[in-house]
């Protein structure tokens, strides 16, 4: 199975109400630094995959998006409606990583 087809067999398994790490997905598709690849594949994944790209978020806890079609503020509101906390600061939108982060 190619690296690709790792991180989006991956990001399907993270659970409703949980969140993943670019780093963490990348970890466990077989590329521990593979992080920006996992940020490449959500960005580039077809509309077929019906990823919940909204469970992924950088190692900081950080919404780090930056494909305009899918706003920042859609990830936080997804999140939100999954039972995710999401903390709005001036930068951008937080996600407690202790308390959230899918644990495998």
């Amino acid at each position: 199975m190619s690296f690709k087809e790792q991180v989006i067999k991956k990001i399907k398994e993270i659970p409703s109400g949980k969140v993943a790490t670019y780093g963490q997905i990348a970890a466990l598709a077989g590329s521990p630094r593979g992080a920006l690849m996992v940020g490449r594949t959500l960005r580039y994944a077809s509309e077929n995959e019906k990823l919940p790209w909204q469970r992924v978020i950088n190692s900081k806890g950080r919404i780090s998006i930056v494909n305009m079609s899918y706003p920042a503020e859609l990830q936080a509101q997804l999140l939100q409606e999954e039972g995710v906390v999401v903390e709005k600061r001036i930068d951008s939108y937080y996600i407690n990583l202790s308390r959230f982060l899918w644990r495998i």
